[in-house]
């Protein structure tokens, strides 16, 4: 099977390569990038006008499955990816029952592969049932091809367990991959502990919550060597902690920001829609600056969703009972391009980068470039189109989104996992 994509601008952040040309594929693999391939091809794909990129690599997605596939199977939240730019996604622990042992991994890859063409990495849990006392077979769950802990949806609120853990992890040699929630600090919180807060009479969640987490963490990572992947970091703070502990080096630290987080404050969240309503909580604009200007400046490293599917019944609650979380998916890469490339925080390069080769690389995976011989994950990225995003058609179960109607630019074209078209656009 061959596949030739023509007339593309193609971005390769693993070599800083920037330049107009055709991308052969042939067997699942990217066999030559070069300007005006003749050769012959089972399928032809104009790409004039847009990017051709690595496939996005999403480190921080809740698929719900098992357990909760009113909210989100397996399938549907590949489809979601699909159609959002992403060939690798990396599935969080926080199911029914919780991803403490590798038949659940086997569960959830086996299904994967039966129902998909999206790499769908299953991360196991840190401990027991993510009760936070007791370690999960760790070893067990990354011998079944687990490629990463992670108690996301809640921190290890005891340090020496923490600890055990990353020495583990530093063994095996795979990421942590961190929420940084103090839960004694949250006390009830559901919003921002700000102005807003104080109007709406909601209790507010402190930057402090997530940044003497991210401290005990960073520092916890230090001492013991392992690979430290910091969750949807929200604050100004975080940006500053991370900065300082790479400066300081001898540590392997990395940092995410969602969509969300990098877009909206808490001044622009509507009163009583619960889909404004995430963990962390929309921040104030000060942090919504420090964020880009982290990601600007390559101290944070990855953009990722903290993709959290709820049903409509459970949305459609009052601020302090409603879940926690939004989709993210299929609005990420829309939403990088018109909230960062298009302000002037990032450029193509960097989106592409943090989009995929440097997900890539806190995971340790061969994918994120597009030199030949590696496998042909791609993303086809149409830089004009402007829309609004219209959460009706999305693949996702779920609708939670606080985008819907908003007007955004760039648009993902064609997705490729394989060497096999797994989305197109109409």
């Amino acid at each position: 099977m061959t596949l030739i994509i023509k007339n593309g601008r193609v971005l390769d952040p693993a070599v800083k390569q920037d330049v107009f040309a055709d991308v052969l594929i042939r067997d699942g693999k990217i066999e030559k990038v070069m300007p005006d391939i003749q050769e012959a091809a089972d399928r032809q794909i104009d790409a004039a006008g847009c990017f051709v990129m690595p496939g996005f690599i999403d480190l921080h997605v809740h698929l719900r499955d098992p357990g909760f596939e009113q909210k989100e199977t397996v399938a549907t939240g590949a489809a979601a990816a699909a159609r959002g730019g992403f060939t690798t996604i990396v599935a969080m622990p926080n199911t029914k029952p919780v991803v403490d042992h590798a038949d659940v991994v086997n569960y959830v890859h086996n299904k994967a592969k039966s129902v998909t063409k999206v790499n769908v990495l299953q991360a196991g849990a840190i401990t027991k049932k993510m009760e936070g006392m007791q370690l999960a077979d760790i070893e067990q769950m990354v011998q079944a091809g687990s490629p990463a802990i992670s108690e996301d949806g809640k921190s290890v609120m005891n340090a020496y367990v923490l600890q055990e853990a990353m020495k583990i992890a530093k063994r095996l040699d795979i990421p942590v991959l961190s929420h940084c929630e103090d839960k004694n600090l949250v006390n009830g919180g559901v919003v921002n502990a700000d102005e807003n807060a104080k109007k709406r009479e909601l209790p507010g969640i402190t930057n402090s919550v997530e940044n003497v987490i991210i401290i005990r963490d960073v520092q916890l990572a230090r001492e013991t060597g392992a690979k430290l992947h910091l969750c949807h970091c929200s604050t100004k703070e975080s940006v500053e902690i991370v900065r300082m502990a790479k400066e300081r080096g001898n540590t392997r630290i990395t940092a995410e920001v969602c969509p969300h987080h990098f877009t909206l404050s808490s001044d622009e969240m509507v009163p009583g829609d619960t889909n404004y309503k995430m963990n962390p909580p929309l921040r104030t604009r000060e942090d919504v600056e420090a964020l880009r200007q982290g990601l600007k400046e390559d101290v944070m490293d990855v953009i990722a969703t903290d993709h959290a599917p709820h049903t409509r019944d459970e949305k459609n609650d009052s601020m302090l009972r409603a879940p926690f979380g939004i989709i993210g998916l299929e609005t990420a890469a829309a939403l990088a391009y018109t909230e960062l490339v298009l302000s002037g925080y990032l450029t193509p390069m960097q989106m592409a980068e943090k989009m995929s080769y440097n997900p890539a690389r806190v995971l340790g995976i061969d994918k994120g470039s597009l030199q030949p011989g590696k496998a042909a994950d791609l993303v086809i990225f149409d830089p004009e189109k402007t829309y609004r995003i219209d959460a009706s058609e999305f693949a996702s179960k779920s609708r939670n989104t606080p985008f819907q109607g908003r007007e955004v630019t760039g648009a993902v074209r064609v997705t490729i996992a394989g060497g096999e078209v797994i989305y197109q656009a109409e």
